[in-house]
């Protein structure tokens, strides 16, 4: 009886699909007009707004540390993902790439989710202290995907309204989309609180707005407006809110999230309800888990897609601590064959030594970024790791104030920044190691500090970029850097099919 009602159902269905009109909206399907009703809508269109960064696997979930990381000096494509390793050689063909379109197409999710709160909370009557948070929230995010789509691509499109299929805009200059960041960011911090408890953990915050925004003005030289910026942090209120952890290494542990160092970080979670440890399609399922770990983690533990540059390690012996032993935080940063200095023998991956797991055979002098890991309580990696990002540390941003003030010549006043974030690895004072540097040897001591404190990161491609150091030079430490070209592959080219759709959007410079 059932399997007839449903045949019978099923042929009315089709024959009423040959009449059907489908230009026609769905009736069934929710609209704008429909969702945007109440306090509990605005709560959950804003949750959604966060949910970009856990689509599998542009952004927060891989590939955006493959383009902060794996393309600067710092790292290389290591394992058999042919596609990446082109990418990472400045070799790319194909503009329509996963790699790169599916970044920028999963960046403009983010701001179109962003548009549709900032358009419609509005006109929702709900509680007004909430309704601005939220529309403030919003204005966050889409500065931080602008952000990320200018720094990667150059010159995106601006859409600050819901978009259409009819929507044709052209592509914006480098400084009007850095400006736009900086206008959400302004009108976004009135409107954010200074901290966050229980389940909101996590949200933006005002000290995050900020300190985005330094790093937005920074990124173009603006110097002073980033010292602004980096104020609130560093010497307003944001100082009885933010310090330097005792143990560097908690920055990266699973068991200290979101603790004092924290500016913004990216949320994740085990996914415990998942039966498989598979890879994850945002089809089937959200990935809540990051699944960066499974493809930075070594071999036999994870895919060894990305694996760091041996050059870093020296770069911490350039100076020994204050005691006169190494930095410690060398160990902290990478998995490497002297991570304890007694040698292979003595240095733990994933529960054996590195002696036992690689030996003299070709990953004997591998070097992997252990940040992003899970080392400290795992013996293998998988794609749902729970340990968060921490997109902006307050290290980060005391060695940007250091940065600015030397850019406005007042080196002298840079020092004891610098030396709040050498003091808590151990390290002598700047102060006293290098007294006296002028503007050029100041910053490229602070090239050093970034170096040491924030490797692996993904915060090194910005560095090289805004500091102009991106040349073949580079290909001394780093090979892939012999096909570099100046003037083209600072930023990725613009998705081919995008271009193809929209006669006002062009092709970045070279490509």
């Amino acid at each position: 009886m059932k399997h007839i009602i449903a045949t019978l159902s099923i042929l009315l269905m089709l024959s009423a699909g040959c009449k059907r009109d489908f230009d026609a909206a769905n009736p069934n399907a929710p609209t704008v007009e429909s969702f945007w009703k109440s306090s509990d809508d605005a709560v959950k269109g804003i949750n959604a707004v966060y949910g970009t960064f856990y689509r599998t696997p542009a952004l927060y979930s891989r590939w955006i540390y493959y383009h902060g990381i794996l393309k600067s000096d710092e790292g290389f494509g290591s394992g058999g993902d042919g596609g990446l390793n082109n990418l990472m050689r400045f070799n790319q063909t194909n503009y329509n790439d996963g790699l790169t379109s599916l970044t920028w197409e999963t960046l403009y999710v983010g701001v179109f989710r962003a548009n549709q709160v900032i358009a419609n909370v509005p006109n929702i009557p709900m509680d007004e202290g909430l309704k601005t948070r939220i529309i403030a929230e919003a204005k966050f995010l889409r500065a931080l995907f602008y952000f990320n789509l200018t720094l990667y691509f150059g010159r995106p499109v601006i859409l600050l309204t819901p978009s259409q299929t009819t929507d044709k805009p052209g592509n914006a200059t480098t400084q009007e989309a850095y400006a736009q960041v900086a206008q959400d960011l302004n009108e976004a911090i009135p409107g954010l609180p200074e901290r966050y408890t229980g389940t909101d953990l996590g949200r933006a915050t005002k000290g995050a707005a900020y300190a985005l925004l330094g790093k937005t003005h920074l990124q173009q030289k603006n110097y002073q407006a980033a010292l602004d910026a980096f104020n609130w942090l560093v010497t307003g209120p944001g100082r009885q809110i933010y310090s330097l952890t005792r143990n560097y290494r908690d920055n990266f542990r699973v068991n200290t999230e979101n603790n004092s160092e924290s500016v913004f970080e990216i949320q994740f979670n085990e996914n415990l309800a998942e039966n498989t440890d598979d890879d994850v399609d945002e089809s089937r399922t959200n990935n809540t888990g990051t699944s960066i770990s499974q493809f930075f983690g070594p071999p036999g533990v994870g895919f060894n897609d990305g694996a760091a540059r041996r050059w870093l390690i020296d770069e911490f012996f350039q100076e020994t601590n204050a005691t006169g032993g190494r930095d410690p935080r060398l160990e902290a940063s990478f998995i490497f064959d002297n991570m304890d200095p007694r040698g292979p023998a003595f240095s733990m991956v994933y529960g054996q030594t590195f002696a036992s797991r690689y030996g003299n055979g070709p990953n004997a002098n591998g070097v992997w970024f252990r940040k992003l890991l899970n080392d400290h309580w795992k013996n293998e990696e998988g794609f749902r790791s729970p340990n968060n990002y921490r997109l902006i540390r307050y290290a980060d941003v005391l060695l940007m104030y250091a940065e600015c003030l030397n850019g406005l010549n007042r080196s002298a006043e840079a020092y004891p920044y610098v030396d709040e974030v050498r003091l808590r690895a151990g390290m002598r004072t700047l102060s006293v190691a290098r007294p006296g540097l002028n503007q050029a040897q100041f910053l490229a001591q602070l090239k050093h500090e970034r170096i040491v404190e924030l490797a692996g990161e993904g915060w090194r491609w910005a560095d090289l970029l805004r500091w102009g150091d991106l040349s073949k030079a580079l290909a001394s430490r780093d090979p892939e850097f012999e096909t570099f070209v100046a003037g083209k592959h600072e930023y990725y080219p613009i998705p081919q099919r995008d271009i193809d759709l929209n006669p006002n959007l062009t092709q970045n410079p070279s490509y």
